[in-house]
């Protein structure tokens, strides 16, 4: 039984006729963007996305939805997964470096699902490094002030090419592990206010509902 595609497809059934969709990036995610394409296919819905990534562009493409932007459009939803969920919904998210756009679309939606299976669920955030896009200048001074805040931050390398990766935005990605996150929604101020980081990777007091993809079927969290 694949939890994240009952998770996903079991999202794409919450779209309208209409609606402009917040797609985001992941494995997750894919499920979801695939669901509305046969949706769309089968249906004959009409519905735009706003991806959050080259991935759920291209993936957008791939199934022949149509992409918009938010100059052009206000979202009325947006699906997006997480690598860790606590009980409170504060999650953290970025494994596929995408998370500065997934924040920016995924706040502005009048209402943001997260989709995820159950092994993303955990009682307190920071088994997962907290990822942060940063400026390439700026890794020694954001480094310093990991370490004095007690994290051990490193730069994440890329697995098929040379060197760090790169965001979609042409930044560096910093994977600061703090192991156990008492207050996430602190922490999540705390780590933008230092000078060089972009966006983390902390997501607090935004999610609306939760579709959880377990082995007794899938569960909506509210």
């Amino acid at each position: 039984m694949n939890l994240k595609k009952l998770a996903g497809f079991k999202a794409a059934e919450e779209v309208k006729d209409g609606e402009i969709i917040g797609l985001g990036t992941g494995s997750t995610t894919h499920y979801f963007i695939e669901s509305l394409g046969m949706r769309i296919k089968e249906e004959e819905i009409a519905i735009m996305g706003i991806p959050t990534s080259y991935q759920s562009f291209l993936l957008a493409k791939q199934w022949k939805i149509p992409v918009t932007s938010l100059e052009e459009h206000d979202v009325d939803i947006a699906v997006d997964g997480a690598d860790e969920i606590d009980s409170d919904f504060n999650l953290i998210k970025g494994g596929g470096a995408a998370h500065t756009l997934e924040k920016i679309v995924d706040y502005s939606a009048k209402r943001f699902i997260v989709i995820v299976d159950e092994t993303k669920l955990v009682s307190k955030l920071g088994t997962f490094p907290v990822p942060l896009e940063i400026i390439s200048q700026s890794i020694k001074p954001v480094f310093q002030e990991l370490k004095d805040m007690g994290a051990d931050p490193e730069i994440r390398m890329a697995k098929y090419k040379d060197g760090p990766v790169i965001s979609d935005n042409g930044n560096f990605i910093v994977d600061a592990n703090f192991y156990e996150i008492d207050n996430p929604i602190q922490l999540e101020k705390d780590l933008n206010s230092i000078p060089g980081v972009v966006e983390n990777g902390i997501f607090s007091q935004m999610v609306d509902e939760v579709i959880l993809g377990t082995s007794e079927g899938v569960k909506v969290l509210k």
